[in-house]
Order: C-alpha cells, then sequence, then structure tokens
C-alpha cells in the first residue's frame, strides 16, 4: 500500500535517525528508534512546536524500519487530508505508520478512517507514530475517541534545541549535502540569522547553491559575501 500513494516525498537530504541532534530529545530518540526496530511502545505521539524534528524522526524511522525489511508508511496529512481517506485502507498490515501533521487532520471523514486505522494496528500488532503540534488532548479533533486513542501510547514534547546543539544539527545538515561547515560559519548563521532549524537550513541551502555556482567551499568570507548580495543576485 505504502508504494500506491499519490505523493512523492522528497527529503532533502534523506533523514536518517543517525543524522538527528538530539539535544534535549534524547528520549524521544530512542523511543522512535526501538519502535523503527521493532521494540519498545507500540505507540507513539511526539509533539512540539515546528522545528524541533517532528518530520525527521518519522522520516528516520521509515527508513530504519524499511533497512531491517519492514513494511513502513510515512504520511504527511497537511498534504494528504486534501484527497480521500479511502488512502488509509490496507494499512493496517504494514508494520509501522508514522503520521505527521496530525492537527491537520480536522475532517470527520479521515477522524474516522484514523479511529479505524489505529484500532486495527493495534489488533494486529502493528506500530504508529505519530506527530502533531500539540499532545493528543490539545488537538483540534471533532473525534473525541480518536483524541483518545492517540493518547494511549507514549506521549513525549520535542524541545527546541539550544544553541551548540543547533549549530551541531547546521554542521551535520551541511556534511550530508557534501559540503563541511566550519565552527565559525555555523556561528555566525547563528548570530544572524532566527535560531530555528527551518530557517537555518533555508540559508544552508542557498549556500550550497552558491557553492556550487562558484566552485567554492563555504568559508566565513565567501558566506559573508553570498549573504551581501541583493537575492535576485543569488537566485
Amino acid at each position: 500500500m505504502a508504494d500506491q500513494l499519490p505523493l512523492e516525498i522528497s527529503l532533502r537530504p534523506p533523514a536518517r535517525l543517525e543524522g538527528f541532534v538530539a539535544g534535549g530529545n534524547a528520549e524521544a530518540l530512542q523511543a522512535v528508534t526501538a519502535a523503527a526496530e521493532g521494540r519498545g511502545e507500540r505507540f507513539l505521539f511526539l509533539h512540539g512546536p515546528p522545528g524541533t524534528g517532528k518530520t525527521h524522526l518519522l522520516a528516520g524511522a521509515c527508513n530504519r524500519a524499511a533497512g531491517s525489511g519492514r513494511a513502513c508508511v510515512y504520511l504527511p496529512l497537511g498534504e494528504l487530508c486534501a484527497l480521500s481517506a479511502d488512502l488509509l485502507q490496507g494499512l493496517e498490515t504494514t508494520d509501522l505508520v508514522c503520521l505527521d501533521d496530525v492537527e491537520q487532520a480536522a475532517d470527520p471523514a479521515w477522524e474516522r478512517a484514523l479511529f479505524h486505522l489505529y484500532n486495527a494496528l493495534r489488533e494486529r500488532g502493528g506500530r504508529l507514530i505519530a506527530a502533531a503540534i500539540g499532545p493528543p488532548t490539545a488537538l483540534p479533533l471533532g473525534l473525541p475517541d480518536l483524541r483518545s486513542r492517540l493518547a494511549w501510547g507514549l506521549t513525549l514534547a520535542l524541545h527546541p534545541l539550544a544553541d551548540d546543539a543547533l549549530a551541531q544539527a547546521l554542521r551535520a545538515a551541511a556534511l550530508a549535502r557534501g559540503l563541511p561547515l566550519g565552527t565559525d560559519v555555523a556561528d555566525y548563521l547563528l548570530r544572524r540569522f532566527p535560531r530555528n532549524l527551518p530557517t537555518l537550513l533555508e540559508v544552508l541551502e542557498q549556500l550550497d547553491q552558491a557553492s556550487l555556482a562558484a566552485q567554492r567551499p563555504l568559508t566565513l568570507p565567501f558566506v559573508r559575501t553570498v549573504l551581501a548580495a541583493p537575492r535576485s543576485r543569488r537566485a
């Protein structure tokens, strides 16, 4: 069923649990890793503000499960909920289902489908990792039974990374692109831009393109020059 979903998920760089910088989220990384390997809690719910690594953990769990020969599927509900909830039919036979952006599933048909999927996975011994901005009790869902089901398993809050861990995550993301990033450059970006990973990764993407075009490494002088240029010249 996972191969039949009419959506191509593009994760750049490919999200892997090995590349997740945990910071204060070590318990969540441990629980997700265990679930992806068929161990530990069968039902996990992760919540936290944007940029705390929810999507990375879910996609990384799918990559880990697939690498072990387990059937898995990653569902970004914020994109899928515009389609028919019939997409969930048959997923109860999947070893691991990862649901992202659960707060976006505030639609009666999708809520019922998710409720039945949860129950079917529980009966068949499958596993589920769900993620949202808030905890299950705070989700804007009209089906109380779905909220209660999502709260049955282990619920873990994800926290923003401290500056040192944020710099480490940025350097890891750069290295995954084949771009060694010095400590001086990472510190410069943290001082210049908002301290959240999605924003910093967007900047890194711009620097990656500039580095490829100029065939230059990401030295601090080069980064300063690129970021000082008007955006039209960077495009």
